[in-house]
């Protein structure tokens, strides 16, 4: 009798499953979309700015647990101040779970290095604005089928530690690029400070990154429907940030 019940519920629900496999509508699109972006597979841009020494490259790759640093070239001091700014781009395939990632990291080396560093922010803003503008005009093609989204969706700028808050180099940087990409500061290499160190300077750059108007990325606040673990992850993940990460 038990074993009959069952098969019954068991062909009931094979029968449902079924029904669902063959309805086409509206109410898929989710199933949709979701399917036919893991397949795809995202884009990620993440550029990195700031002076040479201040633990980019150390963080990027402990970030991804991969070495894009493999042929890079040191270069000793005189080098250095003679360098220009340039961009450079490092790709890495990420897989997690069956969802795939194609990250892309932007470098800036030179920048912050010279004696005279008027204006050495200007390379970095005409090279966003360049992958807008050529995002755009393939938006704006026939063929939008295979389009590559090179545009820097995120810029992590590291801080020195070593001074008394935001440089004016650092002020112009982020009021240059702040309408262009989200910007995260980071106070480069923290764990040279003590704690009350790390506090005191995280509040004098929040100060100074309001007092010179300068716009950096802020968590979205939770829709109102949200569960409340997830609420309670997202206020915990503001409060320890506290619109400066440290490295």
């Amino acid at each position: 009798m038990q074993l009959a019940q069952d098969n019954k519920r068991y062909a009931y629900k094979m029968k449902i499953d079924d029904q669902d496999k063959e309805y086409v509508g509206f109410a898929t699109l989710p199933n949709q979309v979701h399917r036919k972006s893991v397949k795809k597979g995202f884009d990620f841009t993440l550029m990195v700015a700031g002076e040479s020494g201040l633990g980019k490259s150390t963080l990027v790759n402990s970030l991804f647990l991969t070495d894009l640093y493999k042929d890079r070239k040191l270069l000793n001091a005189e080098e250095r101040i003679t360098q220009t700014v340039e961009i450079t781009k490092h790709t890495v395939d990420i897989e997690e779970k069956g969802v795939k990632l194609k990250l892309t990291i932007v470098d800036t080396p030179g920048f912050g290095d010279a004696v005279n560093n008027t204006e050495c922010w200007k390379s970095v803003a005409d090279y966003i604005d360049q992958q807008f503008e050529q995002y755009f005009r393939d938006e704006s093609g026939l063929n939008r089928k295979n389009i590559q989204d090179n545009r820097v969706h995120c810029c992590l700028y590291f801080i020195s530690p070593f001074g008394h808050g935001l440089r004016p180099l650092d002020v112009e940087f982020m009021k240059a690029l702040h309408e262009k990409v989200n910007i995260v500061p980071v106070l480069a290499k923290a764990d040279t400070l003590t704690p009350a160190e790390v506090k005191k300077k995280k509040i004098k750059i929040r100060e100074e990154i309001e007092q010179f108007g300068i716009k950096i990325y802020q968590f979205p606040d939770c829709d109102s429907d949200e569960d409340e673990d997830f609420k309670q992850q997202d206020q915990e993940l503001k409060w320890r940030t506290q619109r400066t990460v440290t490295s």
